[in-house]
Protein backbone atom coordinates (compact mmCIF):
# COMPACT_ATOMS: atom_id res chain seq x y z
CA UNK A 1 0.00 0.00 0.00
CA UNK A 2 1.10 3.22 -0.95
CA UNK A 3 1.12 6.79 0.98
CA UNK A 4 -1.54 7.61 -1.23
CA UNK A 5 -3.60 4.65 0.18
CA UNK A 6 -3.86 5.60 3.12
CA UNK A 7 -0.55 4.13 4.85
CA UNK A 8 1.42 6.88 6.51
CA UNK A 9 5.27 7.39 4.73
CA UNK A 10 7.78 5.78 7.14
CA UNK A 11 10.49 8.50 8.27
CA UNK A 12 13.78 8.37 7.49
CA UNK A 13 15.68 6.52 10.15
CA UNK A 14 19.23 8.61 10.42
CA UNK A 15 22.10 7.47 11.48
CA UNK A 16 23.55 8.37 14.79
CA UNK A 17 26.71 9.88 14.39
CA UNK A 18 30.14 8.39 16.23
CA UNK A 19 31.89 11.65 16.79
CA UNK A 20 35.55 11.63 18.09
CA UNK A 21 38.41 13.96 19.29
CA UNK A 22 41.08 13.73 16.84
CA UNK A 23 44.51 14.57 19.12
CA UNK A 24 47.87 13.98 19.02
CA UNK A 25 51.07 14.40 21.88
CA UNK A 26 52.24 17.04 20.22
CA UNK A 27 51.21 20.86 19.53
CA UNK A 28 49.09 22.18 16.07
CA UNK A 29 48.86 18.37 15.22
CA UNK A 30 46.76 19.19 11.54
CA UNK A 31 47.20 22.74 11.72
CA UNK A 32 51.00 23.62 11.78
CA UNK A 33 52.39 26.68 12.80
CA UNK A 34 48.74 27.54 14.82
CA UNK A 35 50.70 27.27 18.28
CA UNK A 36 51.25 30.77 17.65
CA UNK A 37 48.05 31.84 18.07
CA UNK A 38 47.60 34.00 21.61
CA UNK A 39 44.72 31.36 22.74
CA UNK A 40 45.87 27.94 21.51
CA UNK A 41 46.83 25.75 24.47
CA UNK A 42 48.51 22.55 21.87
CA UNK A 43 51.80 23.02 23.58
CA UNK A 44 51.28 21.84 26.66
CA UNK A 45 50.91 17.98 25.69
CA UNK A 46 53.81 18.46 28.01
CA UNK A 47 51.37 18.51 31.04
CA UNK A 48 49.28 15.38 32.21
CA UNK A 49 46.28 18.22 32.69
CA UNK A 50 46.38 18.80 29.08
CA UNK A 51 44.96 15.46 28.98
CA UNK A 52 42.85 15.19 32.11
CA UNK A 53 41.01 18.40 31.44
CA UNK A 54 39.99 17.36 27.43
CA UNK A 55 38.93 14.19 28.59
CA UNK A 56 36.74 15.06 30.95
CA UNK A 57 35.60 18.46 28.85
CA UNK A 58 34.73 15.75 26.33
CA UNK A 59 33.03 13.08 28.25
CA UNK A 60 30.54 15.93 29.95
CA UNK A 61 29.86 16.47 25.69
CA UNK A 62 29.66 12.79 25.22
CA UNK A 63 31.67 12.40 22.52
CA UNK A 64 32.18 8.58 21.88
CA UNK A 65 36.22 8.62 21.74
CA UNK A 66 39.64 10.37 21.88
CA UNK A 67 41.67 9.40 18.79
CA UNK A 68 45.06 9.82 19.36
CA UNK A 69 47.03 9.81 16.43
CA UNK A 70 51.08 8.68 16.44
CA UNK A 71 54.32 8.87 14.10
CA UNK A 72 57.59 7.75 15.38
CA UNK A 73 59.82 9.69 13.10
CA UNK A 74 59.86 13.25 11.72
CA UNK A 75 59.10 14.93 8.63
CA UNK A 76 62.03 15.26 6.63
CA UNK A 77 61.29 14.88 3.15
CA UNK A 78 60.85 18.92 2.26
CA UNK A 79 64.30 20.55 1.24
CA UNK A 80 65.18 17.00 1.76
CA UNK A 81 66.16 14.21 1.89
CA UNK A 82 66.75 13.72 5.39
CA UNK A 83 66.26 17.10 6.32
CA UNK A 84 64.44 17.89 9.28
CA UNK A 85 64.62 21.61 9.65
CA UNK A 86 61.33 22.79 8.23
CA UNK A 87 59.65 20.30 10.87
CA UNK A 88 61.85 21.53 13.78
CA UNK A 89 61.17 24.84 13.21
CA UNK A 90 57.78 25.13 12.95
CA UNK A 91 56.39 22.16 15.71
CA UNK A 92 55.04 20.20 12.45
CA UNK A 93 53.98 17.03 14.14
CA UNK A 94 57.79 17.52 16.06
CA UNK A 95 58.67 17.06 19.29
CA UNK A 96 55.56 14.62 19.39
CA UNK A 97 55.20 11.76 22.95
CA UNK A 98 54.21 8.61 23.17
CA UNK A 99 50.72 8.13 23.09
CA UNK A 100 49.63 5.66 25.01
CA UNK A 101 51.11 7.16 28.32
CA UNK A 102 48.07 9.29 29.12
CA UNK A 103 45.51 7.04 28.27
CA UNK A 104 45.32 5.82 32.13
CA UNK A 105 45.53 8.93 33.34
CA UNK A 106 42.19 10.28 30.78
CA UNK A 107 40.83 7.34 32.14
CA UNK A 108 41.26 8.27 36.04
CA UNK A 109 39.49 11.15 35.04
CA UNK A 110 36.71 9.93 33.48
CA UNK A 111 34.17 7.50 33.22
CA UNK A 112 32.87 6.30 29.77
CA UNK A 113 34.91 7.93 27.39
CA UNK A 114 36.60 5.78 24.67
CA UNK A 115 40.42 6.28 23.52
CA UNK A 116 41.67 4.96 20.35
CA UNK A 117 45.60 4.85 20.32
CA UNK A 118 47.82 4.43 17.14
CA UNK A 119 50.40 1.73 17.35
CA UNK A 120 52.12 0.54 14.43
CA UNK A 121 53.29 -3.34 13.87
CA UNK A 122 56.18 -2.63 11.84
CA UNK A 123 58.35 -2.17 14.55
CA UNK A 124 57.26 -4.03 17.70
CA UNK A 125 56.82 -7.37 18.85
CA UNK A 126 53.29 -8.76 19.08
CA UNK A 127 53.79 -10.54 22.16
CA UNK A 128 55.31 -7.44 23.81
CA UNK A 129 51.87 -5.04 22.19
CA UNK A 130 49.35 -7.67 23.24
CA UNK A 131 50.61 -6.97 27.11
CA UNK A 132 50.78 -3.60 26.96
CA UNK A 133 47.16 -3.00 25.07
CA UNK A 134 46.05 -5.89 27.48
CA UNK A 135 47.44 -3.78 30.54
CA UNK A 136 45.79 -0.18 29.29
CA UNK A 137 42.30 -2.33 28.48
CA UNK A 138 42.04 -3.72 31.87
CA UNK A 139 42.89 0.24 33.51
CA UNK A 140 40.48 1.71 31.20
CA UNK A 141 37.57 -0.86 32.08
CA UNK A 142 37.68 -1.90 28.28
CA UNK A 143 37.86 1.44 27.12
CA UNK A 144 40.99 1.64 24.37
CA UNK A 145 41.00 1.01 20.76
CA UNK A 146 43.99 -0.10 18.51
CA UNK A 147 45.02 2.40 15.33
CA UNK A 148 46.93 -0.18 13.36
CA UNK A 149 49.55 1.79 11.10
CA UNK A 150 52.13 -0.16 9.52
CA UNK A 151 53.96 2.61 8.95
CA UNK A 152 55.06 5.45 6.28
CA UNK A 153 58.03 7.77 7.42
CA UNK A 154 61.52 6.10 6.56
CA UNK A 155 62.61 8.61 9.34
CA UNK A 156 60.94 6.42 11.71
CA UNK A 157 62.10 2.67 10.14
CA UNK A 158 66.11 4.04 10.15
CA UNK A 159 65.85 4.90 13.89
CA UNK A 160 64.13 1.34 14.18
CA UNK A 161 66.47 -1.49 12.99
CA UNK A 162 65.69 -0.45 9.06
CA UNK A 163 67.22 1.44 6.77
CA UNK A 164 64.15 2.40 5.03
CA UNK A 165 60.47 1.23 5.14
CA UNK A 166 60.30 -1.80 4.11
CA UNK A 167 57.92 -2.16 0.80
CA UNK A 168 54.02 -1.32 1.11
CA UNK A 169 52.72 -4.60 0.57
CA UNK A 170 55.24 -6.28 2.89
CA UNK A 171 53.96 -4.42 5.60
CA UNK A 172 50.41 -5.36 5.43
CA UNK A 173 51.78 -9.00 4.84
CA UNK A 174 53.46 -8.69 8.24
CA UNK A 175 50.10 -6.65 9.45
CA UNK A 176 47.97 -9.70 8.58
CA UNK A 177 50.12 -12.38 10.48
CA UNK A 178 50.84 -10.04 13.50
CA UNK A 179 46.70 -9.60 14.01
CA UNK A 180 46.80 -13.20 13.83
CA UNK A 181 49.02 -13.62 16.52
CA UNK A 182 47.31 -10.88 18.63
CA UNK A 183 43.97 -12.69 18.14
CA UNK A 184 45.40 -15.85 19.57
CA UNK A 185 46.92 -14.14 22.13
CA UNK A 186 43.94 -12.50 23.37
CA UNK A 187 41.06 -14.54 22.05
CA UNK A 188 42.17 -17.94 22.21
CA UNK A 189 45.03 -18.30 25.26
CA UNK A 190 42.94 -17.77 28.12
CA UNK A 191 39.51 -19.35 28.73
CA UNK A 192 37.32 -17.06 30.06
CA UNK A 193 37.14 -18.24 34.00
CA UNK A 194 40.79 -18.98 33.90
CA UNK A 195 41.28 -16.83 37.07
CA UNK A 196 39.00 -18.70 39.85
CA UNK A 197 40.66 -16.63 43.25
CA UNK A 198 40.08 -19.93 44.77
CA UNK A 199 41.36 -18.70 48.31
CA UNK A 200 40.48 -22.15 50.18
CA UNK A 201 42.47 -24.35 47.27
CA UNK A 202 45.19 -21.91 46.93
CA UNK A 203 44.37 -21.19 43.55
CA UNK A 204 44.28 -18.03 41.46
CA UNK A 205 44.09 -19.53 38.21
CA UNK A 206 43.39 -22.65 36.85
CA UNK A 207 46.18 -24.05 34.70
CA UNK A 208 43.86 -26.44 32.76
CA UNK A 209 42.13 -23.23 31.06
CA UNK A 210 45.63 -21.17 29.99
CA UNK A 211 47.08 -23.05 26.76
CA UNK A 212 49.85 -22.03 24.18
CA UNK A 213 49.37 -20.56 20.91
CA UNK A 214 52.64 -22.34 19.62
CA UNK A 215 52.10 -19.67 16.27
CA UNK A 216 54.96 -20.31 14.06
CA UNK A 217 54.65 -18.19 10.63
CA UNK A 218 56.69 -16.47 8.27
CA UNK A 219 57.45 -13.38 10.59
CA UNK A 220 56.90 -14.71 14.18
CA UNK A 221 57.05 -17.43 16.36
CA UNK A 222 55.43 -17.00 19.46
CA UNK A 223 54.52 -19.79 21.83
CA UNK A 224 52.45 -17.43 24.11
CA UNK A 225 50.95 -18.12 26.61
CA UNK A 226 49.52 -14.56 26.95
CA UNK A 227 51.01 -13.29 30.18
CA UNK A 228 47.98 -11.14 30.96
CA UNK A 229 44.37 -12.39 32.04
CA UNK A 230 41.61 -11.31 29.75
CA UNK A 231 40.63 -8.13 29.20
CA UNK A 232 37.08 -6.49 29.04
CA UNK A 233 37.01 -6.20 25.70
CA UNK A 234 39.75 -9.31 25.56
CA UNK A 235 40.74 -7.54 22.01
CA UNK A 236 40.42 -4.07 22.39
CA UNK A 237 38.52 -2.20 18.98
CA UNK A 238 40.24 -2.35 15.91
CA UNK A 239 40.58 1.16 13.94
CA UNK A 240 42.37 1.36 11.01
CA UNK A 241 43.12 4.18 8.35
CA UNK A 242 44.66 2.17 5.03
CA UNK A 243 42.93 3.35 1.88
CA UNK A 244 45.25 1.32 -0.45
CA UNK A 245 44.49 -1.71 -2.15
CA UNK A 246 46.05 -3.79 0.66
CA UNK A 247 45.03 -1.54 3.25
CA UNK A 248 41.46 -1.89 2.18
CA UNK A 249 41.55 -5.81 2.20
CA UNK A 250 43.22 -5.28 5.43
CA UNK A 251 40.52 -2.80 6.85
CA UNK A 252 37.32 -5.12 5.29
CA UNK A 253 38.32 -8.02 7.09
CA UNK A 254 39.63 -7.14 10.44
CA UNK A 255 38.48 -3.07 10.84
CA UNK A 256 35.84 -2.32 13.18
CA UNK A 257 36.28 1.48 12.50
CA UNK A 258 38.02 2.95 9.95
CA UNK A 259 39.26 6.81 9.69
CA UNK A 260 38.96 8.08 5.91
CA UNK A 261 40.31 11.54 5.19
CA UNK A 262 39.82 13.87 1.73
CA UNK A 263 38.85 17.67 1.03
CA UNK A 264 35.26 16.32 -0.32
CA UNK A 265 32.63 13.88 0.32
CA UNK A 266 33.25 12.28 -3.42
CA UNK A 267 36.87 11.65 -2.73
CA UNK A 268 35.69 8.91 0.11
CA UNK A 269 32.95 7.71 -0.99
CA UNK A 270 34.41 5.35 -3.47
CA UNK A 271 37.03 3.69 -0.53
CA UNK A 272 33.76 3.00 1.44
CA UNK A 273 31.80 1.48 -1.06
CA UNK A 274 34.32 -0.47 -2.35
CA UNK A 275 35.11 -1.56 1.52
CA UNK A 276 32.13 -2.33 2.07
CA UNK A 277 31.46 -4.78 -0.41
CA UNK A 278 34.85 -6.47 0.20
CA UNK A 279 34.06 -6.87 4.14
CA UNK A 280 30.69 -9.39 2.67
CA UNK A 281 33.34 -11.57 1.56
CA UNK A 282 34.74 -12.15 5.01
CA UNK A 283 31.45 -12.60 6.15
CA UNK A 284 31.06 -9.36 7.86
CA UNK A 285 27.74 -7.42 7.52
CA UNK A 286 29.49 -4.11 5.90
CA UNK A 287 27.07 -1.91 8.27
CA UNK A 288 29.27 -3.24 11.34
CA UNK A 289 31.87 -1.36 10.09
CA UNK A 290 31.74 2.43 11.18
CA UNK A 291 33.65 4.92 8.45
CA UNK A 292 35.04 8.39 10.91
CA UNK A 293 35.70 11.35 8.45
CA UNK A 294 38.68 13.48 9.26
CA UNK A 295 37.17 17.15 9.26
CA UNK A 296 38.00 20.27 11.28
CA UNK A 297 35.19 22.57 11.49
CA UNK A 298 35.66 26.43 11.91
CA UNK A 299 32.49 27.71 13.56
CA UNK A 300 30.86 31.10 14.30
CA UNK A 301 27.34 32.29 15.07
CA UNK A 302 27.42 34.02 12.00
CA UNK A 303 28.73 33.44 8.92
CA UNK A 304 30.55 36.43 8.98
CA UNK A 305 32.12 35.85 12.19
CA UNK A 306 33.26 32.09 11.04
CA UNK A 307 35.36 33.26 8.23
CA UNK A 308 37.15 36.04 10.69
CA UNK A 309 37.66 33.43 12.58
CA UNK A 310 39.39 31.20 9.63
CA UNK A 311 41.06 33.74 8.11
CA UNK A 312 42.67 34.49 11.68
CA UNK A 313 43.71 31.15 12.51
CA UNK A 314 44.99 31.00 8.82
CA UNK A 315 47.25 34.06 9.39
CA UNK A 316 49.38 32.28 11.91
CA UNK A 317 49.54 29.29 10.29
CA UNK A 318 53.02 28.20 8.69
CA UNK A 319 53.34 27.48 5.50
CA UNK A 320 56.98 25.97 5.84
CA UNK A 321 54.89 23.51 8.51
CA UNK A 322 52.32 22.24 6.15
CA UNK A 323 54.87 21.62 3.00
CA UNK A 324 56.75 19.39 5.53
CA UNK A 325 53.53 17.25 6.67
CA UNK A 326 52.95 17.29 2.85
CA UNK A 327 56.45 15.85 2.24
CA UNK A 328 56.08 13.24 4.92
CA UNK A 329 52.24 12.48 4.28
CA UNK A 330 52.89 11.58 0.29
CA UNK A 331 56.68 11.57 -0.24
CA UNK A 332 56.63 14.37 -2.50
CA UNK A 333 59.38 16.98 -1.74
CA UNK A 334 57.53 20.29 -3.22
CA UNK A 335 61.06 22.28 -2.91
CA UNK A 336 61.86 20.85 -6.01
CA UNK A 337 58.99 23.19 -8.02
CA UNK A 338 59.19 26.70 -8.18
CA UNK A 339 56.93 29.14 -6.33
CA UNK A 340 54.88 29.88 -9.42
CA UNK A 341 55.17 26.55 -11.11
CA UNK A 342 51.24 25.28 -11.91
CA UNK A 343 51.48 21.71 -10.12
CA UNK A 344 48.68 20.42 -12.27
CA UNK A 345 51.20 20.50 -15.08
CA UNK A 346 53.94 18.92 -13.57
CA UNK A 347 55.02 15.23 -15.07
CA UNK A 348 54.80 13.62 -11.08
CA UNK A 349 51.91 11.31 -11.26
CA UNK A 350 51.10 11.79 -7.76
CA UNK A 351 50.94 14.88 -7.19
CA UNK A 352 48.74 15.55 -10.29
CA UNK A 353 46.39 13.35 -8.82
CA UNK A 354 46.45 14.91 -5.12
CA UNK A 355 45.96 18.68 -6.81
CA UNK A 356 43.23 17.30 -9.59
CA UNK A 357 41.51 16.09 -6.22
CA UNK A 358 41.67 19.08 -4.58
CA UNK A 359 40.84 21.20 -7.32
CA UNK A 360 37.57 19.34 -7.91
CA UNK A 361 36.58 20.17 -4.16
CA UNK A 362 37.49 23.89 -4.75
CA UNK A 363 36.84 25.01 -8.32
CA UNK A 364 37.54 28.49 -7.35
CA UNK A 365 41.00 28.30 -6.91
CA UNK A 366 42.49 29.45 -10.67
CA UNK A 367 46.13 28.26 -9.78
CA UNK A 368 47.71 25.49 -8.06
CA UNK A 369 51.33 26.13 -6.77
CA UNK A 370 53.29 25.00 -3.83
CA UNK A 371 51.99 27.82 -1.75
CA UNK A 372 48.11 27.15 -3.02
CA UNK A 373 49.33 23.52 -1.63
CA UNK A 374 50.43 24.34 2.09
CA UNK A 375 47.15 27.33 2.33
CA UNK A 376 44.47 24.10 1.13
CA UNK A 377 46.09 22.28 4.28
CA UNK A 378 47.13 24.52 6.68
CA UNK A 379 44.13 24.43 9.07
CA UNK A 380 42.83 21.10 8.95
CA UNK A 381 45.19 19.27 7.24
CA UNK A 382 44.36 16.86 4.87
CA UNK A 383 40.62 16.51 5.90
CA UNK A 384 38.21 18.87 5.20
CA UNK A 385 38.03 22.48 6.77
CA UNK A 386 34.58 23.51 7.14
CA UNK A 387 33.84 27.29 7.85
CA UNK A 388 30.07 28.40 9.00
CA UNK A 389 27.37 28.40 11.51
CA UNK A 390 26.32 25.69 13.68
CA UNK A 391 23.56 24.69 10.62
CA UNK A 392 26.06 24.88 7.74
CA UNK A 393 28.13 22.42 9.31
CA UNK A 394 25.92 20.46 10.25
CA UNK A 395 24.23 20.29 6.50
CA UNK A 396 27.96 19.46 5.50
CA UNK A 397 27.92 16.54 8.01
CA UNK A 398 24.37 15.55 6.60
CA UNK A 399 26.23 15.49 3.19
CA UNK A 400 28.97 13.37 4.04
CA UNK A 401 26.72 11.10 5.46
CA UNK A 402 24.60 10.77 2.52
CA UNK A 403 27.59 11.20 -0.68
CA UNK A 404 30.06 9.67 1.29
CA UNK A 405 28.29 6.80 3.40
CA UNK A 406 30.62 7.85 6.85
CA UNK A 407 28.78 6.84 9.71
CA UNK A 408 30.70 9.75 11.94
CA UNK A 409 33.52 12.07 12.45
CA UNK A 410 37.10 12.56 14.08
CA UNK A 411 37.20 16.56 14.43
CA UNK A 412 40.74 17.97 14.33
CA UNK A 413 41.12 21.07 16.25
CA UNK A 414 42.69 24.44 14.39
CA UNK A 415 42.71 26.00 18.26
CA UNK A 416 43.21 23.52 21.11
CA UNK A 417 40.99 23.12 23.03
CA UNK A 418 38.41 26.18 21.47
CA UNK A 419 38.10 24.36 18.19
CA UNK A 420 36.28 21.56 20.66
CA UNK A 421 34.98 24.42 23.08
CA UNK A 422 32.83 25.88 19.60
CA UNK A 423 32.01 22.25 18.84
CA UNK A 424 30.28 21.33 22.18
CA UNK A 425 29.06 24.93 22.58
CA UNK A 426 27.56 25.17 18.70
CA UNK A 427 27.54 22.01 16.71
CA UNK A 428 26.28 19.38 18.66
CA UNK A 429 23.08 20.85 19.83
CA UNK A 430 22.34 21.42 15.91
CA UNK A 431 23.27 17.44 15.39
CA UNK A 432 21.08 16.78 18.44
CA UNK A 433 18.16 18.47 17.31
CA UNK A 434 18.39 16.95 14.15
CA UNK A 435 18.22 13.91 15.40
CA UNK A 436 21.67 12.65 14.47
CA UNK A 437 23.44 12.34 17.36
CA UNK A 438 22.90 11.16 20.88
CA UNK A 439 22.27 12.48 24.24
CA UNK A 440 24.44 9.65 26.69
CA UNK A 441 26.47 6.90 26.04
CA UNK A 442 24.89 3.57 25.09
CA UNK A 443 26.54 2.59 27.73
CA UNK A 444 27.43 4.88 30.87
CA UNK A 445 31.18 3.52 32.33
CA UNK A 446 30.82 0.80 29.58
CA UNK A 447 33.37 -0.25 26.82
CA UNK A 448 34.68 1.18 23.92
CA UNK A 449 33.14 -0.85 21.47
CA UNK A 450 29.90 -1.10 23.35
CA UNK A 451 29.33 2.55 22.68
CA UNK A 452 30.44 2.79 19.44
CA UNK A 453 28.31 0.28 18.46
CA UNK A 454 25.38 1.20 20.55
CA UNK A 455 24.82 -2.03 21.94
CA UNK A 456 25.45 -2.15 26.06
CA UNK A 457 27.05 -5.83 26.86
CA UNK A 458 28.80 -6.30 23.60
CA UNK A 459 32.14 -6.18 25.32
CA UNK A 460 33.47 -8.45 22.71
CA UNK A 461 34.24 -8.41 18.96
CA UNK A 462 30.84 -8.86 17.54
CA UNK A 463 29.83 -12.47 16.09
CA UNK A 464 30.39 -11.62 12.63
CA UNK A 465 34.10 -10.73 13.24
CA UNK A 466 36.66 -13.04 11.96
CA UNK A 467 38.27 -13.25 15.26
CA UNK A 468 35.59 -14.34 16.93
CA UNK A 469 36.35 -18.18 16.17
CA UNK A 470 39.76 -17.54 18.57
CA UNK A 471 37.45 -16.75 21.50
CA UNK A 472 37.84 -19.73 24.56
CA UNK A 473 34.51 -19.74 26.18
CA UNK A 474 33.54 -20.58 30.04
CA UNK A 475 31.72 -23.31 28.79
CA UNK A 476 34.10 -24.72 26.03
CA UNK A 477 36.03 -27.99 26.94
CA UNK A 478 38.76 -27.62 24.03
CA UNK A 479 42.20 -27.75 25.72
Amino acid sequence: MSAQDGEAPKAEVKKQLVINAFVESCSGHQSPGLWRHPKDQSSRFNDITHWTELAKKLEKAKFHGIFIADVLGGYDVYNGPKNLDAAIRSGAQWPVNEPLAVIPAMAAATESIGFGVTVATTYEQPYHLARRLSTIDHLTNGRVGWNIVTGYLDSAARNLGFTEQPAHDERYAVAEEYLEVMYKLWESSWRDDAVVLDRDRGVYTEPSRVREINHVGKHFSVPGPHICQPSPQRTPVILQAGTSSAGKNFAAKHAEAIFVAGHSPSVVAKNTKEIRALAKGFGRNPQNIKFLAMICPVLGRTEEEARQKFEEYASFGSIEGALALFGGWTGINLAEYGDDEELRHVQSNAIRSAVEAWSKSTPGVAKWTKHTVAQHIIIGGLGATVVGTASHVADEFERWVSEADVDGFNIAYALFPSSFDDVIELLLPELRSRGLYWDGYAAPKGTYRENIYGLPGQSGLLPDHPAQGYRWRAESNDK
